[in-house]
Parts: C-alpha cells; structure tokens; sequence
C-alpha cells in the first residue's frame, strides 16, 4: 500500500469480511462442504474414510510406497502404516517387495478391495456430478486445473 493509502481506497474487496476472501479458509470450506456429504455416505455403508482415501489412491492399481500413500492421503507417515495395517488385516490392500528395487515395499490393492473401491468410486463420480451441477464443463476444466496448478506449485519437498 502507498504511504497516501490510495491501493486501500481502490480495493474492491476493502468490505468483504476477512476470511469471506481468506483463499486458506475459502479452500477449506469449500473441501468441508464438498466431503460432508460423502462421508456421511461413507459412514451408511460402514467404510472409514481413511479406508476410502487409501483404497481409492491404490485404485489405479499401480503400487505405492506407504510415504506416498500418506502424502496422497495427508497423513503422516505412522497414521498411514497404521492405515494400511488394518487394510492387510481387512484383506483390502497387501504389502510387496519391488520388483525394481528388493528394499521397497509397495503396497497394492487385492481383489476384495478392488471390489469394494469400484462401486465406491462410482458413488464419488456421481456425487462429484451433483457438486458440480450448473458448472459448465469448461468452468469444471479450469477450477480442476488451477487446484491441481496450486498444489503443484505448492507441493514441494521438504
């Protein structure tokens, strides 16, 4: 802002409540009012979201490493391995030497849960669908992009 406060006065957003423009609290209740609604789907049909969010990461059926499942289902490392502990328990999800590299284990789903994670992912897709209703495909292109933009560019080792 100048020193005369001129970028004040030509501020659109100088009325909006703080966190009504707060990109963190607009991210946050837009995930909130989005997930509510399937996890309390979820919850029906017995299934913990932890299950959902591991299973439905391993759904593309390549292995993942438990570091990669925790950051993809932001946990952190010891919640994941206690995740996917009871998913091996379950029969959902088992564990396997890399054929790559014999010191990397990777995780995979196994048909029991295979089963169980289609019919749910057809549950998130139509449930995305009514989220989405009145958005133009377009705008579902570019909100899509820019969160994937954002979390790329934010999402850097550390």
């Amino acid at each position: 802002m100048g020193a005369d406060g001129a970028e004040e006065l030509n501020d659109p957003q100088k009325d909006v409540p703080f966190v009504s423009d707060y990109l963190s609290y607009l991210l946050a209740h837009a995930s909130h009012l989005v997930s509510t609604e399937f996890h309390a789907h979820l919850r029906r049909y017995g299934i913990p979201v932890p299950t959902w969010r591991m299973l439905a990461t391993l759904s593309d059926g390549d292995g993942r490493t438990v570091g990669e499942l925790a950051r993809i289902g932001l946990y952190n490392q010891p919640t994941a391995t206690k995740i996917m502990d009871r998913l091996q328990e379950e029969g959902l999800a088992e564990r396997r030497r890399s054929a790559d590299d014999r010191r990397k284990t990777l995780v995979f789903i196994t048909a029991k849960g295979r089963t169980l994670v289609d019919a749910l992912l057809r549950d998130a897709k139509r449930h995305e669908q009514r989220v989405l209703t009145g958005y133009t495909d377009e705008e579902v292109a570019v909100l899509k992009r820019v969160l994937r933009t954002l979390i790329t560019r934010l999402d850097v080792p550390g």
